[in-house]
């Protein structure tokens, strides 16, 4: 509300009365009449949307869909269901056994045990591989995982461990050679009982991991340019280890990474 000149003047008046109240206002002829010559008093006006800085526009960012981090997918060029003990390499000792059987391929190992197993008379170079794995002894950093571009001696391994965590390396003969440092992933089961589809595409050089379909990482690396696939399982401590093994799938791919134009 703004106050007029004349009101402001009989509230000046009524604080230098000691018992003014609202009975005793003054009449108009006692309200003192300002100079004319003098500026009218200026009612405060309350600022209720005090400006503020204005933000600086921020700049546009387009949309941008999620790469295809499997693109080039073809036919299924191979399928196992794990039927055929002669296809996979199988044995059976005081360390560990290899077996085939109801659909699965099973690796067991003793504690500090190390063992593989390879598909025979396969070779491949670019290609995406899944495999379902199911740890049923499993604890701590002892790990399993498959096999890739691999021979008896020399192969990419992706390995997950039963704590929950995913790498890659690069194994030759006793030599391993780390691709991707360990890290921890929300597909990699626990432990037993929980399963995992693992997968791989595979093209040149680069290498990318999947758990049940979700990108975990790529490796680049031009050591091995093909060769079969196997399954691994791997005692890291004093218990033993069994993972089961089933539905293979290869498909495959064909990619041709894009290439950089040269600066001018």
């Amino acid at each position: 509300m703004i106050f007029t000149q004349r009101f402001f003047a009989s509230l000046i008046l009524c604080g230098m009365i000691t018992a003014c109240s609202v009975l005793d206002a003054p009449t108009a002829e006692e309200i003192p009449t300002l100079p004319a010559t003098e500026t009218p008093l200026q009612t405060p006006t309350i600022d209720w949307f005090p400006a503020s800085a204005t933000p600086s526009p921020e700049a546009f960012v387009p949309y941008t869909a999620t790469p295809e981090m499997r693109p080039g997918l073809g036919d299924t060029t191979l399928s196992d269901s794990f039927t055929d003990d002669s296809l996979w390499d199988t044995a059976a000792s005081d360390q560990g056994s290899s077996s085939v059987e109801e659909n699965r391929l099973t690796l067991a190992v003793q504690a500090k045990i190390y063992l593989i197993s390879l598909r025979h008379d396969l070779s491949m170079d670019n290609f995406y591989a899944e495999i379902t794995a199911q740890p049923n002894l499993c604890r701590g950093e002892d790990s399993y995982g498959l096999l890739i571009r691999a021979h008896a001696v020399a192969y990419y391994r992706f390995s997950l461990t039963c704590n929950g965590m995913v790498s890659a390396e690069r194994i030759r003969f006793n030599n391993i050679q780390q691709l991707h440092e360990p890290i921890a992933s929300g597909d990699a089961p626990i432990g037993p009982p929980d399963e995992v589809r693992i997968g791989v595409w595979v093209v040149g050089t680069e290498m990318r991991l999947f758990l049940n379909g979700h990108y975990q990482f790529t490796v680049q690396d031009a050591s091995y340019a093909s060769g079969s696939l196997g399954v691994f399982a791997r005692s890291a401590g004093d218990t033993p280890v069994t993972v089961n093994f089933s539905d293979l799938m290869i498909q495959s791919v064909t990619y041709l990474a894009p290439t950089r134009t040269p600066m001018p």
